[in-house]
């Protein structure tokens, strides 16, 4: 999942969208870790980027990401990109 969230729209409020968003995310990991497990792996794992923008996106653990979206938005950034790669963990 590559993802650029705008925050800004003419009629829905900018906490509907945060909503939206952080929706948009939870169905995607859900919808990933019903997916079959290759042989030899016990469960999924997640590679996560998120930043203002692509080229600004850094790795973050999935387990930080709703809290750093809720810190770009308290800090008035209307524009959110969000990176998630699932990858087999065989632990």
């Amino acid at each position: 999942m590559k993802k650029t969230y705008k925050l800004s729209h003419p009629k829905i409020k900018v906490p509907r969208l945060v909503d939206s968003m952080k929706h948009d995310i939870k169905k995607f990991l859900k919808n990933e870790r019903k997916k079959p497990l290759p042989d030899g792996v016990k469960y999924w794992g997640f590679d996560c980027k998120f930043g203002q923008s692509e080229e600004a996106a850094v790795e973050v653990e999935l387990s930080t990401l709703m809290s750093r979206i809720d810190d770009l938005v308290e800090n008035k950034i209307m524009t959110v990109y969000v990176e998630i790669t699932p990858k087999p963990m065989a632990g």
